[in-house]
């Protein structure tokens, strides 16, 4: 038998924790953090190697009835981590937060070594893809679930906040790294992108067995709550499933907002949702442990973190399409090679967070959450308005500032957030929190695509129609031809910048293109033709997506601001200490109140 689960019965036996050696709090940050960057890598990296992956298995993503092989390639990962980290959570602080950890980095692997050998050709393998990414997500949950609530066991409390900075670096490396790592290795084979996580995986997952250990206590005779556990999954994944679906066509609309189906399924998922929180209240050892919002830092960090994740939540892919749809193009760069520099040009983000990151937990180890998390939203909301005044065609200097800015604010909160969130709540509770808090985000973010993508198609849908008719006509191209087009869901020229096509190469049909003058065909498929016509309506809803967030940053920092002074869980007490009391108790902790 393993030491760790050795030492796990021990802890379940005797309810004392096992001595562990100075140097364990390291080893559990470095294995966390490998996780979080393997599992955001994944992530990202999809978002610059589809086009490389539909053309090896053979599938046109913006085909008619092929958009939804895109959307769950894109998505379903995402929705299905979402809509496991509560159960993931609350299973962990029955069975053991480090085993469900390491089965989660297990899952993971496999679902990458699947993805590698996918077999089929053409939608057979579009299929096996999405089933494949849904197994890569049930890891990506056990992954996302635990890692908070491992390092919150193995830190004292004078060092949470500049471990969970280190462990958070992680997730914004990892998405930019995606970027990068996705452009370069798609070159290559669209196969290689899955495979390079798997022997990061390997390799985690045989040191997550061997070297972390479990300390939290776990309460025996806890039960599953089997009727809260269904309500809110399948809730919860019929309401992103409806999001999802949201994003696509519908009739003669331009988003499926109107589609009876969509609509049944928000409905339907808010409706088990109402009936989960019923059943949660009435149940003797329920799941989502709603007496943790009783806890006002609990409760005020979480609702900022939910608002936060909806400001920013579609930023990276608003932002995408604005670079390789809109400013690459205009500076001489091949729609094909816009994803790549898509990446490298967010750059600036990532160094943001870096250098902030980390910062900002260890201050807020002295000095409390609530200062860090309130500046970092309000740098977060005036990094929004400060896009709002860029052109389409900026100058990269000011995008690149306001990129450093907001890397800064999110940076600030981030860390400080999460480590009062974890802080707050008793020991044995700290699985299902931290699955909570992920919910949280990670269902927000799935949100935010939705609101910021839909918001910026209803603004194309009204003012490009006539500007696409026009320029097309102007460029000899028929006028039936021309009005067709132009009154197609503008959703297929994103999704075709997003992927790195030539947007006029998708929407025009080959016959048309034969037919016309060889310099009006090259100037249609030019650099400039379709970023110039598409900025104007596309900035007039990017900048009404800006002011939405700003508002949303803005009412995140209330919340946090709100959240109180710092306080810890005392486990032996069973209550909640004020930070006076912890630095009395622990004098080498220092640290002054907010």
């Amino acid at each position: 038998m393993a030491r760790s689960e050795t030492l796990q019965r021990q802890v379940q036996v005797s309810g004392e924790r096992p001595q562990l050696g100075p140097h364990y709090k390291w080893i559990a940050l470095s294995n966390t953090t490998l996780g979080m960057l393997m599992a955001t890598i994944n992530s990202s990296i999809l978002l610059i190697a589809l086009p490389a992956i539909f053309t090896g298995i053979g599938i046109n993503p913006l085909a008619p009835g092929e958009t939804n092989y895109f959307l769950w390639l894109l998505l379903g990962y995402m929705v299905v981590t979402a809509t496991l980290l509560v159960t993931f959570g609350r299973i962990s602080d029955m069975f053991g937060r480090v085993r469900m950890y390491n089965l989660g980095f297990a899952i993971f692997t496999l679902g990458s070594i699947l993805l590698f050998l996918t077999p089929g050709k053409g939608n057979a393998a579009a299929l096996e893809l999405i089933i494949f990414r849904l197994v890569q997500g049930v890891g990506g949950g056990f992954l996302f679930a635990n890692s908070t609530a491992i390092l919150t066991d193995a830190f004292p409390p004078h060092q949470r906040g500049m471990a969970m900075g280190i462990n958070q670096i992680a997730s914004i490396l990892g998405s930019i790294i995606g970027l990068i790592l996705g452009g370069i290795l798609a070159t290559i084979n669209w196969r290689v992108v899955f495979l390079v996580s798997v022997p990061f995986g390997l390799f985690g997952t045989v040191w997550a067995y061997w070297m972390l250990r479990e300390t939290a206590t776990i309460r025996g005779h806890q039960k599953i709550d089997w009727l809260g556990n269904i309500t809110f999954a399948l809730g919860l994944t019929i309401l992103l499933i409806g999001i999802t679906y949201g994003l696509e066509p519908y009739g003669n609309q331009p988003m499926g907002w109107t589609n009876p189906l969509v609509i049944l399924a928000i409905v339907v998922g808010i409706i088990l949702l109402v009936a989960f929180v019923f059943v949660e209240l009435h149940v003797s050892d329920p799941m989502f442990r709603l007496d943790l919002f009783k806890i006002r830092m609990f409760t005020a960090g979480n609702l900022s973190s939910l608002l936060a994740s909806i400001a920013r939540g579609g930023l990276q892919f608003m932002l995408i399409i604005w670079l390789q749809g809109i400013w690459l193009p205009l500076h001489g760069y091949s729609f094909e090679e816009t994803p790549l520099w898509a990446g490298i040009y967010m750059l600036p983000l990532m160094i943001g967070f870096i250098a902030f990151g980390p910062l900002s937990g260890w201050l807020s180890d002295r000095f409390g959450a609530r200062l860090f998390s309130t500046l970092g939203m309000v740098i977060q909301a005036l990094g929004f308005l400060c896009l709002t005044f860029l052109p389409a065609n900026f100058d990269y200097i000011w995008f690149a500032l306001i990129l450093l800015l907001m890397g800064i604010g999110q940076g600030m909160f981030a860390a400080p957030n999460t480590t009062a969130i974890m802080n707050s709540v008793p020991a044995d509770r700290r699985g299902v929190a931290s699955g909570m808090r992920s919910t949280f985000q990670n269902s927000a973010t799935v949100m935010s695509i939705g609101i910021f993508f839909s918001v910026v198609t209803i603004g194309l849908a009204t003012a490009l129609p006539p500007a696409l008719a026009s320029g097309l006509t102007v460029a000899g191209v028929p006028v039936a031809v021309a009005d067709k087009i132009a009154h197609l869901p503008p959703t297929s020229a994103l999704f075709a910048a997003f992927l790195g096509y030539n947007p006029m190469a998708t929407l025009l049909p080959a016959a048309v293109l034969q037919h016309i003058a060889p310099a009006q065909r090259a100037h249609l498929l030019g650099k400039e033709f379709f970023p110039n016509l598409i900025a104007s309506p596309f900035m007039f809803g990017l900048r009404a997506v800006f002011y939405l967030s700003l508002v949303l940053c803005l009412l995140a920092a209330v919340a946090s601001l709100l959240r109180g002074r710092r306080y810890i869980h005392d486990v032996e007490a069973g209550t909640l200490a004020s930070e006076t009391q912890q630095m009395a108790a622990a004098p080498t902790q220092g640290g002054a109140k907010d």
